[in-house]
């Protein structure tokens, strides 16, 4: 008998263990990646757990949960669902952008293990991890390119020569792309040491191939593509090429098939019309990031105008519709949104209320939610994170790689944890709000017009269900504003329920084809008011 209980012991735990197993390492579900805001991290500026002034993967574990501790009814930490690590690849350089090994992380940032481990920790909090996968040139001191050297080497055309110096040695932007080497030349438009790859040599992407497999059998999430432009020359064609975007779908359909949840979002930095091909006639990547939206987003709260938000939402909404691409503000090779807006808090408020309210998959670049600041070189872009007044801002127990911003004892978490008005706690707000609505996330995008220049509202409707998001984008106040819409999918008389912000009116009415005339908003809104007002029948 004692055997037997023994054995229905021994049982429950097994299945007791299996089952916390089996919820640490449940499947996202499909598309999830429309369902989260990302944060982009610099790994080596975003917490240092070994004392030497490097960030690495184990400070990141520390603070996890600042960004998500996995209970949904929390709201002390960002609700974070995905994060963006920049190259984690070996490499020479501190950015990690020219990349020596492809299957392997950079020592100064752990073992491999503590990356593994750190996939593990976040999927526990339910959050995604998606790394830079740097895949149109190499540093000039991969092992590859160092054998290429020798004309007879087997990786000879993995890279791009020439005998004689071209007579045109103008890269995509007009500056040199070539250098000598022995007696030829090799072709490294973005600088001497990250010399291309040739992707003409279907080595080369087998290689690469290889590199996707390797992370996404590791438990990685997808893909963030650096320079995704540039993978063929075909003539005087320098990026874009339709063999660059071909390239894609072909990429694209073989991941899926190792990992059908597998995200990718590409850096195509151009103008939203040419990011547009990289989808056909097949997708080449899930998503891509959307440049002009950023530009306008951030230009539209630095001189007010609603018309250029809604005008460059719905840009990106008729490119790719459903909202699938991803928004941001700007990013490492940017200078910081709040140096652009010039440390003004009130304005990085609006930016974030655009960002976080509109459709699309956001992107939160690491300190932006407590308003750091930088202006390039780029190092001083990508500043270690500033996270208490305490010695070397809490991010390292001796001095970090990179000086600390002025101001850090006074503009940090711990500090702006404790400020209920904060920038950060705005963002915490913003964040678990766009969490708990569908409508932020997936919703029709519905722009209202009103004659007060600076009023941005937007209609955001799904299924029977919908809201709206309103916004002064002046830094004083606005009155006697009208809301016209030609026509929507609403029509009646519908009740008001506040998400965010004070009351603005009782109810709403549309008429029998969804339209507003002229509706006049009888109270004044006050100095960079914001409101997200459900709207029930």
């Amino acid at each position: 008998m004692k055997k037997q209980i023994k054995l229905v012991l021994l049982l429950i735990v097994f299945i007791l263990i299996t089952g916390t197993l089996s919820a640490c390492q449940a499947k996202p579900p499909k598309e999830w990646w429309k369902d989260v805001v990302f944060y982009e991290i610099f790994v080596r500026s975003f917490k240092d757990s070994n004392g030497d002034g490097i960030g690495d993967f184990n400070g990141i574990i520390e603070m996890l949960d600042y960004l998500n501790d996995g209970d949904p009814n929390t709201s002390d930490d960002l609700g974070i669902g995905g994060i963006w690590l920049m190259p984690i690849n070996p490499s020479p350089s501190y950015h990690g952008y020219d990349v020596t090994d492809y299957k392997a992380v950079n020592p100064d940032y752990g073992s491999l293990e503590d990356f593994e481990r750190l996939l593990k920790e976040c999927h526990k909090r339910g959050i995604r991890v998606v790394i830079d996968f740097v895949i149109n040139h190499t540093s000039s001191k991969h092992p590859w390119f160092v054998s290429a050297a020798d004309s007879e080497s087997p990786y000879r055309n993995w890279y791009v020569w020439s005998e004689k110096r071209p007579n045109n040695t103008s890269g995509p932007w007009g500056s040199n792309a070539w250098y000598q080497k022995g007696k030829e030349w090799y072709y490294a438009p973005f600088w001497s040491e990250m010399p291309d790859l040739n992707y003409h040599n279907p080595e080369v992407s087998e290689a690469i191939y290889d590199a996707t497999k390797f992370w996404l059998d590791l438990g990685v999430d997808g893909f963030r593509v650096d320079a995704a432009r540039y993978l063929y020359e075909e003539g005087f064609i320098l990026q874009d090429s339709p063999k660059t975007i071909k390239w894609y779908q072909d990429w694209y359909s073989y991941y899926l098939k190792l990992n059908e949840r597998a995200y990718s979002v590409g850096e195509v930095w151009t103008d939203t019309s040419m990011i547009k091909r990289y989808n056909q006639p097949t997708k080449g990547m899930e998503q891509y990031f959307m440049f002009d939206l950023a530009a306008d987003l951030v230009g539209s709260v630095y001189s007010p105008s609603a018309w250029r938000v809604s005008k460059a939402f719905q840009k990106a909404m008729d490119a790719f519709p459903g909202g699938d691409f991803s928004s941001f503000l700007t990013n490492h090779d940017q200078n910081r949104l709040a140096s652009v807006l010039e440390e003004d808090p009130v304005k990085q408020k609006l930016a974030a209320f655009l960002l976080l309210t509109g459709p699309g998959t956001p992107y939160i670049y690491y300190g932006e939610e407590i308003g750091m600041t930088g202006k390039k070189p780029d190092e001083d872009i990508r500043k270690p994170m500033q996270w208490s007044s305490q010695n070397h801002a809490g991010f390292s127990s001796k001095s970090p790689w990179r000086a600390l911003n002025d101001g850090w004892s006074k503009n940090n978490v711990e500090v702006q944890s404790g400020d209920e008005n904060s920038l950060l706690n705005w963002y915490r707000q913003l964040i678990n709000l766009r969490n708990k609505e569908p409508l932020l996330r997936k919703g029709a995008y519905l722009p209202i017009s009103s004659d007060c220049r600076s009023l941005y509202a937007v209609l955001r409707e799904e299924n029977g269900t919908q809201l709206l998001t309103l916004a002064n984008l002046k830094n004083e106040p606005i009155e006697n504003c009208t809301l016209t819409l030609k026509e929507s999918p609403l029509s009646g008389e519908y009740s008001v329920e506040m998400l965010l912000g004070e009351p603005l009116f009782e109810k709403m009415v549309f008429g029998a084809q969804g339209e507003l005339d002229e509706v006049k908003i009888t109270r004044t809104i006050n100095a960079a008011e914001t409101f997200v007002i459900l709207l029930k029948k």
